[in-house]
């Protein structure tokens, strides 16, 4: 479908021009405020989705865009772009380099294009249904490893869900190999796509941080639900397993009576 490529391109194009002015600017001189919901935002979350916005508009103006930062702008497509200037916006102000840009495309109610380009790395990792996964052009896959060698990303905002969570990692603790956070979902996601790690366990992530992850890591054969099996249409906020088949239905019986 000819639609399709063309966003892709422009969706790789943004990502990139995005990242890449991140990269410029990061360990600079930030201005940091707090948003109703307590999470903060920079002047370079704003710059970047610009950025990506601007590209969007000036090639796809009818499309329907949904982004971290300025909200909905819902017109009449049936294509709507998911937005997230920084994910990991916390770790870019403190200078940590656990961020990037993610932009996912959703024709009618399925994730149709990921692109997530991760700037300090420059890496560009990106999927299409039906397509595949691919990081800097070469084809990904998520691992086959076990639930007992697995390596585990448990990444939420604990205060939120600290209940449900402290009990979901009790009960998982001793049966992964070992467990990360990085505070970026893109990263997380990414990791789980190329099999650097077998899964990601979130409890209260936005559909902005995890669209275009949740597509990668379908594409590179792995699993994406939530703690239920419930698959597309996502939430605007979402619990989610994303992880190799080798262990997710371990995963879901353990999580599915959690929330």
């Amino acid at each position: 479908m000819k639609a399709i490529q063309q966003r892709a391109k422009v969706a790789q194009k943004a990502a990139i021009d995005a990242g890449r002015m991140l990269l410029n600017n990061f360990e600079k001189k930030i201005k940091v405020s707090t948003k109703k919901d307590g999470s903060l935002v920079t002047q370079f979350d704003i710059k970047a989705e610009k950025i990506i916005i601007n590209s969007i508009k000036k090639y796809f103006p009818d499309d329907n865009i949904l982004s971290e930062e300025c909200g909905h702008d819902l017109l009449t497509s049936e294509f709507t772009w998911i937005i997230d200037p920084i994910d990991g916006t916390h770790n870019y102000i403190r200078g940590i380099t656990s961020f990037g840009t993610s932009i996912a495309v959703k024709y009618k109610e399925e994730i149709i294009i990921g692109v997530i380009y991760m700037p300090v790395e420059k890496e560009l990792y990106t999927a299409k249904k039906g397509k595949g996964a691919f990081k800097n052009g070469k084809k990904i896959r998520v691992s086959d490893k076990p639930l007992e060698e697995s390596t585990m990303i448990y990444d939420s905002t604990i205060k939120l869900n600290q209940n449900e969570m402290l009990k979901g990692l009790n009960k998982l603790a001793d049966k992964v190999f070992n467990i990360r956070m990085f505070g970026s979902t893109v990263r997380s996601l990414t990791y789980v796509a190329e099999g650097k790690a077998e899964m990601e366990i979130e409890f209260n992530d936005k559909i902005w941080d995890f669209a275009a992850g949740a597509l990668l890591v379908k594409e590179a054969g792995g699993v994406f639900t939530d703690f239920i099996g419930k698959e597309e249409p996502w939430q605007k906020e979402q619990a989610y397993i994303a992880s190799n088949k080798t262990t997710y239905k371990h995963l879901l019986n353990i999580l599915k009576n959690i929330l």
